[in-house]
């Protein structure tokens, strides 16, 4: 990769560029672009983060942040685009990291599309992320070229900066023994299985973006069973553990506790 330079951003010829780098990312035209240069100006003026990576020159990646809550632990990271495949949308995330561990903040959330499996690798695997909360419709209907024709649901993720980056070797981890396949790829679209068991696994589509534009009923299906397992195991208590093969999430379930137990019987 050519030479990098990550940055603060602070002007508003900076921000109109930032604009025009996510119109060309989301398909939108600049002035409906996914968040505008006087809401980046207001933000950054605050002391919020705004982020940009730049290759020879060019803009090649932004990421937009502000602090969350609790106060003085957390930043939300709104939105981060880059060019993929090459290593900038690392690099944004790891300079955002530092800026926030240089404030004395702890964790850094963001919330993403499910049903995206890079998105979901790449929080998962590469950075040690964790979705904590399943969000339905969370931003309403959307109709970029990325979002438009499906429903804007997101999974809320949590990156505790206090834990160690992840093994740079490792692609993910190993699926648990007796694990049940919550949902499986069949032909393009998902199977239903058990949940019950301590180990779930739920498969991903190959590329749910395309999909939107050339099946929508088959990503109608993703959707709802997407929704429908991880959503249901996230709001019952279970834990996403990692990311499997490129494809789905491991999650753990916990079983319940028995309402005539007090927390901590050892009976």
């Amino acid at each position: 990769m050519s030479h990098l330079d990550i940055r603060e951003l602070h002007t508003m010829e900076e921000f109109e560029t930032v604009c025009r780098l996510y119109a060309d990312i989301w398909g939108t035209e600049p002035s409906t672009a996914p968040i505008s240069a006087e809401v980046m100006r207001a933000l950054a003026h605050a002391g919020n983060y705004v982020g940009g990576a730049y290759e020879d020159g060019q803009l090649k990646g932004a990421t937009v942040a502000f602090f969350g809550e609790p106060a003085g632990t957390a930043l939300h990271s709104h939105i981060t685009g880059a060019a993929m495949g090459r290593g900038i949308g690392l690099a944004l995330k790891l300079h955002q990291r530092q800026w926030a561990l240089d404030r004395g903040l702890k964790r850094i959330t963001w919330t993403y599309d499910p049903l995206i499996r890079r998105n979901a690798h790449f929080n998962l695997t590469k950075l040690g992320a964790r979705p904590e909360e399943y969000l339905e419709s969370f931003y309403g209907a959307m109709d970029d070229a990325i979002n438009g024709g499906d429903e804007s649901d997101r999974v809320l993720t949590s990156w505790d900066l206090s834990a160690p980056r992840p093994d740079a070797a490792q692609d993910g981890i190993p699926l648990p023994a007796g694990a049940a396949h919550a949902v499986r790829d069949h032909e393009g679209l998902p199977r239903l299985g058990p949940t019950d068991a301590e180990f779930v696994l739920i498969d991903l589509p190959d590329d749910i973006e395309a999909l939107r534009r050339t099946d929508a009923g088959a990503a109608r299906a993703w959707r709802i069973a997407v929704r429908e397992t991880l959503g249901g195991l996230l709001a019952e208590g279970a834990r996403v553990l990692g990311f499997h093969d490129r494809r789905g999430y491991v999650v753990q379930r916990f079983p319940a506790t028995p309402a005539h137990l007090p927390t901590g019987s050892n009976q």
